[in-house]
């Protein structure tokens, strides 16, 4: 799957969770964060397509997502970045088990 609609794919899974993602520019990794009640998460547009998708997987690992429909495809993809991530074992469990 092309980095850009794996992009727009994890992009509205947020949207469905209450975040907006919002592209900016500047020297900053990218991360989520709560700006007068809206959730927001940054993406640092200087950054390669792949440390942009990194930001999102990141904050994607740290909601439950039990309640939302996720693509096979597209979870094997998040899948993956998690594991790129290297985040503690048994997380999925704690997400709401995407196996």
């Amino acid at each position: 799957m092309k980095a850009e609609k794996l992009f727009l794919e994890l992009e509205q899974i947020l949207e469905q969770l209450g975040y907006r993602t919002r592209k900016e520019r500047g020297v900053f990794l990218g991360s989520d964060c709560l700006i007068e009640g809206d959730k927001i998460v940054m993406v640092n547009k200087n950054k390669p397509i792949e440390s942009q998708l990194r930001t999102l997987a990141t904050v994607l690992s740290q909601i439950s997502l039990e309640d939302v429909f996720i693509k096979p495809a597209i979870r094997k993809e998040l899948e993956k970045l998690w594991g790129q991530l290297h985040l503690p074992s048994g997380f999925s469990d704690e997400w709401g088990g995407l196996e």
